[in-house]
């Protein structure tokens, strides 16, 4: 009797240790699509890379993030529409796409309101920043979770220097699908119109636009030096990238998977500004190498021929929000 005693608590234990390593080695396994249009020689991709590996660190593989660059998927307007519906996970969206679907997002764009990346990252992971956002989830059915970098736009062309604003009278500059660009470059007096990203080196390669505007890092990694001749450094609007995740998804996660992806997004937000910032002083010097002119201009006349444009947008996104930004921005 009691030899069965001894079997049958031992049957238990061994049975109790089988259904324990079994549900261990059947936990489900997570697999999250990634999507944005920059190419894998652009510094987002790097930054997803690592991404994607510390989400499977940190969730002992469990989830899995699959990246898809270069629009693969689709336009950035397109991937935005997928995420909203819940059928793309997560998306690396450009600010003025992301506008579309909250307006205030906009704001961050106004014509020099930062005089340094560094300013617009103390600004955007601020109240203000969290503020811009906080209605996505339930207006868009989207979460944006961080903010990751494009830094200051610059304006390329095969016309001439744009050392003042009449330089750009007339020029066809190609603009992201960015209501904020547009008005600014209407402004400057030229005549601008949007286009995909993975369509630009074509449209500028068959002279469909005379120039476009885009950071340094964009434009090296896409090879526009050999498409365009001259780059100013105009530093006419900084831009972010809103890392966002469709509400679906998120819902579906566990508060632990939730965190570990929002510390992830949160993290390579800064590696990705660091990356950014060293490789714009590195490659402005490989541009000259590969034969692009460069010029800084003074800014001074642009500031005053864009000073429409913030009228323009206090009327779209109200004074108070325009005037609380603005402030923020240079606030010590």
């Amino acid at each position: 009797m009691k030899k069965g005693k001894k079997a049958f608590v031992l049957g238990l234990v061994l049975m109790f240790a089988m259904t324990m390593m079994f549900a261990q080695g059947t936990e489900e396994k997570i697999t999250l699509k990634l999507g944005y249009s920059s190419p894998e020689s652009n510094p987002w991709h790097t930054c997803a890379q690592q991404l994607a590996e510390y989400v499977s660190e940190n969730t002992d593989g469990n989830v899995t993030v699959n990246l898809f660059p270069a629009e693969v998927l689709g336009s950035d307007k397109q991937m935005a529409e997928m995420l909203k519906m819940g059928t793309l996970d997560m998306q690396i969206c450009p600010q003025g796409v992301a506008s579309d679907y909250e307006p205030k997002l906009a704001a961050i764009g106004l014509p020099f309101l930062f005089d340094s990346n560094e300013q617009a990252a103390k600004l955007l992971d601020g109240p203000i920043g969290e503020e811009l956002v906080k209605d996505l989830p339930e207006k868009q059915k989207i979460r944006a979770l961080a903010y990751w970098e494009n830094g200051m736009r610059q304006t390329t062309n095969n016309v001439r220097p744009i050392t003042q604003p009449s330089d750009l009278e007339g020029m066809k500059i190609r603009t992201p699908n960015d209501k904020m660009t547009i008005s600014i470059y209407k402004a400057l007096g030229a005549n601008p119109a949007p286009l995909a990203y993975n369509e630009l080196y074509m449209a500028l390669s068959q002279g469909v636009f005379d120039g476009q505007e885009n950071p340094v890092v964009n434009i090296h990694a896409s090879k526009l030096y050999e498409v365009q001749k001259y780059i100013s450094f105009t530093n006419h609007k900084y831009e972010c990238k809103v890392f966002m995740i469709s509400e679906t998804t998120w819902n579906k996660l566990t508060p632990e998977y939730q965190k570990v992806i929002s510390d992830a997004a949160k993290k390579f937000a800064v590696t990705n500004r660091e990356m950014f910032a060293q490789q714009d002083k590195e490659l402005r010097e490989d541009l000259i190498a590969k034969g692009m002119k460069l010029n800084t201009p003074e800014l001074a006349p642009f500031r005053e021929a864009t000073s429409n444009v913030y009228d323009e947008w206090k009327e779209t996104l109200g004074a108070d929000l325009v005037d609380r930004i603005v402030e923020a921005a240079h606030a010590e």
